[in-house]
């Protein structure tokens, strides 16, 4: 009696096998784009969000500012709206309007902070942060504004990257209006080294850029924008997606190289956010 294997039955025990693992490629294939259906999906769904939460805001969120806006140090731009993030004289710039109780705003955080972080310390684009209050503007309350302060705040003592990132990690529900609590926003300030001062707690609490981030929402209701965030590449719209195709980390890097090729990578260093703006709101930095 011969342990071979007899040649029929080892030919459909190969095809079996080659079967299998046709069927384990196409099932691996599958799951790969369900998850990555699953993350356009929710990066479709929070930019509509976003635009409803902006159309509604037009309506209900009139809050002018009043007395002086005083730009923090560093900021940048016309009338000193832009807080810059990144080499002054990188290539590309990416635009960014957020607001701190936007949930979809904190979304987009989560899903690109370190690729955008990746992009700036590499010196291939600067980046430009606006800060708008759309939410207090729908659902009541001060947390937008008061949190856009106390990141003002953070930019004068030269932490508003850091500080930016904490502040959307620990984003409160929607409907919870934590962050109007200065005790709250000064808490998570402790989570920057160096940030939690008498300096920013007087600023935190005095609202001393209250006016200037009333300013800045007033130039994002006006400038035409559809929601929060709003990403702008080099002036033209990212997200929720460019030229048909969505957003994503991947295609991120890929529009910025597109946009960058044959330029060097910036390398100047951003103005010292410790030098004041100007009284007329223009910062003594590069323009941008």
């Amino acid at each position: 009696m011969s342990d071979k294997i007899p040649e029929g039955n080892r030919s459909a025990r190969e095809r079996l096998a080659q079967q299998r693992e046709r069927e384990k490629g196409r099932e691996k294939r599958r799951r790969t784009l369900i998850v990555s259906s699953a993350v356009v999906g929710v990066l479709a769904l929070a930019a509509v969000v976003g635009l409803i939460a902006a159309n509604a805001g037009k309506d209900g969120g009139g809050d002018t500012a009043s007395g002086p806006a005083v730009a923090p140090s560093g900021a940048i731009g016309e009338d000193a709206l832009t807080v810059p993030v990144g080499a002054a004289d990188a290539p590309s710039t990416l635009t960014i309007w957020e607001d701190f109780r936007c949930p979809v705003c904190a979304q987009f955080e989560t899903a690109f902070r370190d690729t955008v972080a990746e992009l700036a310390d590499e010196g291939q684009v600067k980046v430009e942060y606006h800060l708008a209050t759309i939410i207090d503007g729908n659902l009541g309350g001060a947390g937008s504004l008061r949190a856009a302060n106390a990141a003002a705040c953070a930019q004068d003592a030269g932490k508003f990257a850091p500080y930016h990132d904490v502040l959307f990690s620990n984003q409160p529900p929607e409907p919870d209006d934590a962050f109007a609590k200065n005790s709250r926003l000064i808490e998570l300030a402790g989570e920057v080294e160096g940030l939690d001062t008498p300096a920013f707690r007087s600023c935190v609490e005095d609202g001393e850029h209250d006016s200037w981030v009333k300013k800045s929402d007033t130039a994002f209701r006006e400038g035409g924008f559809q929601g929060t965030p709003t990403v702008l590449l080099n002036g033209e719209s990212v997200f929720p997606s460019k030229g048909g195709e969505q957003i994503s980390p991947e295609n991120l890097k890929k529009w910025v190289a597109a946009a960058n090729k044959g330029k060097e990578p910036g390398t100047a260093t951003p103005s010292d956010p410790a030098t004041p703006a100007d009284p007329s709101g223009r910062s003594s930095g590069p323009a941008s």
